[in-house]
């Protein structure tokens, strides 16, 4: 077993234009404050990282680490949940996805897409320069229009659109090895890898790409009522990433897993800063050990209730208290006794 690595925070929903929010320097200072030992860095965010520069740039990327270190703290990973959704974007959703790009390629989905694969082999890049060994992203999703199969979807729909979606993973997958690094799938609704039989769908279109890993997050399995304490039971050796987020799921007679249309606030199913929702987190964090997972506990807040500077501040404590420091020795050592061969086979009657 091994002791799992934190407390960690994602900075995406924290950056801002105001202090100390707007600069990779004052947020560092900030989260270091709190008690965080490690920053999760979202790359599509300038006022954190220049992404291209990352992967053309050592001397950038020691001036990054420099940067972080210089407050007591480690980069864990960097981030490309936005870009990885544009690798793979339905045309239905063309219009809402297109503020996740640049303007000059937005209304042009092939430009799009040439882009944001340009960006995910920027970040594996960036990440050797950096000495990471796992990133965040998504998957984008062409097939999550018909995840509620009405009308029925036709024969072979399923196998064409995985068959395209690992088309174009293919070649990212293939350098993020060349560099080393884990691509770590975030499974969440409203991408076309968002529960375990679809990941499995992922890995059969991929040839088991053996960088094909996972970033484990219980609040998106807690929305779709899915099991996510077996989870880790089944996928423990592809799980690379933790985002430590809460939920909850409050059904009643006007809304469950789908939520009506409604704001965060009146769903069914909402996430909730830590400690607040019905995950539960000591059962995580013993599977995650027991299975020997040494990764980071990186919070990823997100909650519709309470201020993120409040569920910042509560986080820290909250991961530090769940982190197991793992065993080196058996309970019942102390009335155990010395064995031989000899002395097995008399205890057994032989």
């Amino acid at each position: 077993m091994k002791t799992i690595k934190g407390p960690a925070i994602f900075l995406a929903q924290f950056m801002d234009d105001k202090a100390p929010y707007n600069s990779l320097d004052s947020i560092c200072k900030w989260v270091a404050s709190l008690g965080y030992k490690g920053v999760q860095i979202p790359t599509w965010d300038a006022r954190c990282i220049d992404l291209e520069k990352a992967a053309k740039s050592k001397r950038y990327c020691e001036e990054i680490k420099g940067t972080v270190e210089s407050h007591g703290l480690k980069i864990t990973e960097l981030s490309t949940h936005l870009q990885g959704q544009l690798v793979a974007v339905n045309p239905a959703y063309d219009v809402m996805f297109d503020g996740f790009a640049p303007a000059e390629v937005q209304g042009n989905p092939k430009a799009r897409t040439r882009w944001a694969v340009r960006q995910l082999k920027y970040a594996a890049t960036a990440s050797k320069n950096l000495g990471l060994n796992a990133h965040a992203t998504f998957s984008g999703a062409l097939l999550w229009h018909t995840v509620y199969p009405w009308p029925q979807r036709p024969g072979g729909l399923v196998k064409a659109g995985f068959d395209e979606l690992a088309k174009r993973w293919l070649p990212i997958l293939d350098h993020f090895d060349k560099c080393g690094v884990d691509v770590c799938y975030e499974i969440h609704p409203g991408e076309d890898l968002h529960d375990g039989h679809t990941y499995e769908m992922f890995l059969k279109h991929t040839k088991n790409h053996k960088r094909a890993c996972l970033l484990y997050d219980p609040s998106h399995f807690e929305l779709q009522q899915l099991d996510y304490l077996q989870f880790i039971d089944f996928y423990h050796e592809r799980i690379r990433m933790f985002h430590v987020k809460d939920a909850e799921f409050n059904p009643t007679g006007k809304s469950g897993v789908y939520g009506g249309y409604q704001d965060w606030i009146n769903r069914a199913g909402r996430f909730r800063s830590l400690g607040d929702g019905h995950i539960d987190f000591a059962g995580i964090f013993s599977k995650l050990s027991q299975y020997g997972f040494d990764g980071w506990a990186v919070l990823e807040w997100e909650c519709c209730i309470k201020s993120p500077e409040q569920g910042a501040a509560e986080g820290a404590p909250f991961i530090s208290n769940h982190i197991i420091d793992v065993t080196k020795k058996t309970f019942d050592d102390f009335a155990g006794g010395g064995g031989s061969e000899k002395v097995n086979k008399k205890i057994l009657g032989l």
